[in-house]
């Protein structure tokens, strides 16, 4: 009994070395992370979504590594892009925006592959999930939703005098056309009438945002994958008609380029994408997780001192306690 005692503890050690060994040597999930181009608020999505993964046991070079890739906002180059994360064995890819979304969506289906997306406005008129209330087949993630309620309390307090509100936008742009949409019914209730710039050319903002001297009072910048990238000559074009902007992004707040912005924080959108990833890679089926949609306290303005003092503007004695006031 003695031998075959110690042959049966012998082997149960074996047997849980031998397990212990094949989990130090288990490869880490590979994650595919397919962005349009470099841009601050992305790439704060980015950083998010790969810190609530380690927050949820994905260790990076560990348990998990990335690959990931983006297109210089070239949407041409997306599917080759897609197709590269596809053939590196991706368990699951990282989409960040709409148009980058939208290719995966049709190069990956029925690939097995799951698919979380961010910085999305309106996945349901994007055609990546059917409702706000489920996921698709394989696809489901954390959009960038402003509140545009909150957005016009927020405008008509710091520019009490404004009634007209312009939004520029590129009109090709699933994003940019449902956010426009959004903005038309906030607006009546809000005491804005909403006019509309269509922008689908970086070379034609000058030209365009110059057309709506006397015509606006305010400047909308939103979450676009053209308008961003160039909001610098948005604000440039505005600031010659002393028309304010409000961005959707606070970067460009930070660097006095731009008044004032009420944006959703990106970093916490990613959040939101990389906990639903980590739900997915632990076997929960995308199609059960509904689309994450920033709520008020996602969201959080910026006023520039030097930027309102350029376009001609005051800072209202309101906003001193704020503490939302950078030089």
């Amino acid at each position: 009994m003695g031998l075959l005692g110690t042959g049966l503890k012998l082997g149960v050690v074996l047997a849980a070395t031998l397990i212990g060994a094949a989990s130090a040597y288990a490869e880490p999930v590979k994650v595919g992370i397919a962005n349009f181009g470099e841009h601050p608020q992305l790439n704060a999505a980015i950083a998010g979504f790969k810190k609530a993964l380690a927050e949820n046991g994905f260790e990076e070079g560990k348990d998990i590594v990335y690959s990931e890739s983006h297109t210089n906002f070239d949407a041409s180059l997306v599917p080759q892009m897609i197709a590269k994360l596809q053939a590196e064995n991706s368990k699951l890819i990282f989409t960040v925006t709409t148009p980058v979304s939208q290719i995966a969506k049709k190069a990956l289906a029925g690939s097995g592959i799951p698919v979380v997306f961010s910085a999305v406005t309106d996945p349901v008129a994007a055609n990546l999930v059917p409702s706000w209330d489920t996921g698709d087949e394989g696809m489901t993630g954390a959009t960038d939703l402003q509140d545009m309620k909150a957005v016009m309390e927020f405008t008509k307090k710091l520019f009490p005098n404004a009634k007209r509100f312009g939004v520029a936008y590129n009109p090709g742009e699933a994003n940019d056309v449902a956010l426009v949409a959004k903005i038309n019914e906030a607006g009546p209730d809000a005491g804005f009438e909403i006019v509309e710039v269509g922008i689908d050319n970086i070379n034609d903002i000058q030209q365009r945002v110059s057309l709506l001297a006397g015509k606006v009072d305010v400047i909308y910048g939103p979450a676009s994958n053209l308008i961003q990238p160039a909001i610098a000559a948005v604000a440039a074009a505005a600031r010659q008609t002393k028309i304010p902007v409000v961005n959707a992004d606070d970067s460009a707040v930070r660097s006095g380029v731009v008044p004032a912005s009420f944006a959703v924080n990106y970093t916490q959108v990613g959040l939101k994408a990389g906990a639903i990833a980590a739900e997915i890679l632990k076997g929960k089926d995308p199609k059960t997780i509904p689309p994450y949609r920033p709520l008020y306290e996602d969201h959080a303005p910026l006023i520039s001192k030097k930027a309102m003092a350029a376009f001609g503007f005051e800072i209202p004695e309101s906003f001193a306690d704020c503490d939302c006031i950078v030089e």
